[in-house]
């Protein structure tokens, strides 16, 4: 927080309030009490009882200061305490250090006191946080954490505060468990709102949920939370993007199973020490994209930066490891026996590693799958909550050149699968020309594996240019040569000009409403994000279009 904001508040603060017992309060009582003097005695005031009070820190030390105030024995007086209590902001300031033991000076006061971080909201920073630096100070002589992680504000999908009477409160269990719209609108009539405000939030619920709340998990729903960005900024919960990472879910669960699946029978991993010299390119390039993920997690820890994590787990899972190498080695694994054993321990090597970098987002999914998995003989960790997270220590095989060499590698597969779908061809016939020797070798050895993962009919490198082949460079001393015999140009032609026709429109009708006076002013931002999404879909859209056109036209 603010340091001269936060001393500012520190001392101008007002004293501590006072919360009525009738409002259901809970905090520390006051530790006043009232004075009365027994039935009996000669000074019996109980008339004006109400103007005698003495505070105390329990009952015997407020007795002892009624009996020497008012100069009479103990006895013959009676105290009763006040039945408020103190803010609960008061309570709470406690806290750090009340639940281990204090005033007494506990092992877990001594252990566990100070704290190292607190995590929560910005909007409660000056009503706790600043008050448990006061207290911690005062009463410890010690700051009670060191660092504060302000967390986002949830908001609905269209960034409205969550309010029943909007109907947009989404509770997490439904999220997790998944509920009816029937079930959600059932739940109105237990509330107190007023028919008008009841019918609002059915619209609301359908507009939202037409078909409800699908099931989405605990997983899913934590590892959704932790992609926004946090540190202040509102988050705008949106259910489908909850479930788009439960379908990630169960990405990393099919590719565990496949994992398991492609070991033997009492298959025992072997160190990695005894397979890098007998890895391929696409092995030793999996290890080095683990090892560039681990470094950027840790790097984002270190800075609490959850959705760079996030997007980089997301990216080796995905990206990296389900669309890349699985489908790069399912030939390996059906080979000789001992590329086949390299092939299962990488790949092995590489889900075990993947479940220990996620399982802060996804402990009970990678917890699941982690007792599954066949165990290293170097470690022997009964759950993955204490198996140590990965580290570029563990993982060191980072090589720039080498991911720069498959890059271009994964390039050539994209320009075949768009080629293939964009004119119309199950499996076409490829040709690779480069000129650079170096990388002429490199992209020999992976044309078996880009054959694979384009699923193309045929591809392999040349040194002279076959006739009647469709051109479309790849780098600087790199081309793809895509022949002609499958392809039906004046029809394929026809089809991609309609396709640019109607992009073309689409964005024209964008960039008209983009170009309306107090455009920034009149329309709501959620409006103007979806409009610019939409700009960049159809920008893209328009690019890759009007390329495929402009190779017809020059191979016609």
């Amino acid at each position: 927080m603010g340091g001269r904001k936060s001393m500012q508040w520190l001392f101008l603060s007002a004293g501590t309030g006072v919360s009525p017992s009738s409002f259901g309060a809970w905090g520390h009582r006051i530790p006043a009490y009232q004075i009365s003097f027994r039935n009996g005695h000669p000074k019996n005031q109980k008339a004006d009882s109400h103007t005698m009070w003495v505070s105390g820190r329990c009952y015997q030390e407020a007795l002892e200061k009624a009996a020497a105030q008012l100069n009479v024995n103990e006895e013959h007086l009676e105290l009763t305490q006040d039945d408020d209590v103190l803010d609960t902001w008061f309570s709470s300031a406690l806290f750090p250090f009340a639940v281990h033991g204090w005033p007494s000076q506990t092992d877990d006061l001594d252990r566990f006191y100070p704290s190292t971080l607190l995590e929560t909201g910005h909007d409660i920073i000056f009503f706790w946080v600043a008050r448990m630096v006061m207290m911690g100070q005062k009463l410890t002589g010690r700051l009670p954490f060191k660092e504060v992680y302000l967390h986002s504000m949830v908001r609905d999908a269209h960034g409205r505060k969550m309010s029943k009477s909007l109907g947009n409160v989404i509770d997490p269990v439904d999220v997790i468990q998944g509920v009816s719209l029937e079930d959600l609108h059932a739940r109105l009539e237990g509330n107190l709102l007023d028919p008008a405000e009841k019918e609002r939030s059915r619209r609301g619920q359908a507009a939202d949920y037409p078909r409800g709340i699908p099931e989405c998990g605990t997983d899913a729903l934590r590892f959704t939370l932790c992609t926004y960005k946090a540190q202040g900024e509102d988050v705008n919960l949106d259910v489908n993007t909850v479930q788009t990472y439960r379908f990630f879910c169960n990405k990393i669960w099919n590719a565990a199973l496949f994992t398991m699946n492609a070991l033997p029978d009492n298959f025992e991993p072997s160190p990695m020490s005894e397979m890098l010299a007998d890895c391929s390119i696409m092995d030793l390039w999996i290890l080095s994209r683990l090892s560039d993920t681990a470094a950027k997690i840790n790097d984002g820890f270190q800075g609490y930066d959850f959705p760079i994590i996030t997007s980089a787990i997301h990216k080796f899972w995905v990206q990296n490891l389900c669309d890349v190498y699985l489908e790069s080695i399912k030939l390996s694994l059906r080979a000789d026996a001992h590329r086949a054993w390299v092939s299962r321990n990488i790949l092995l090597t590489c889900v075990e590693a993947g479940l220990r970098l996620i399982s802060p987002f996804m402990p009970y999914l990678s917890e699941k799958i982690f007792q599954r998995l066949p165990g290293r003989p170097e470690r022997e960790e009964p759950s993955i909550c204490v198996a140590p997270y990965p580290t570029t220590k563990e993982f060191s095989m980072f090589d720039t050149s080498l991911e720069e060499r498959v890059a271009l590698s994964l390039d050539i597969v994209n320009r075949i699968r768009s080629i293939q779908k964009e004119f119309g061809i199950q499996k076409l016939s490829g040709h690779i020309v480069c000129n650079n020797d170096d990388l002429r070798g490199v992209l020999s050895q992976m044309c078996p594996t880009m054959a694979t993962l384009s699923r193309c009919r045929k591809l392999q490198m040349t040194n002279q240019e076959p006739d009647c082949c469709l051109a479309t460079t790849v780098a600087s001393d790199c081309a793809l040569l895509v022949e002609m015999e499958d392809i039906d140009v004046p029809r394929v032609l026809e089809r991609l000009q309609a396709k640019l026709a109607k992009t073309s429109t689409g964005l024209k009708k964008i960039e008209a409403q983009r170009s309306m006076d107090s455009y920034e002013e009149k329309v709501p931002q959620n409006i103007r994000e979806k409009h610019d999404q939409q700009m960049e879909v159809l920008q893209a859209d328009s690019a890759r279009l009007g390329a495929a056109v402009a190779m017809l036209k020059t191979a016609r």
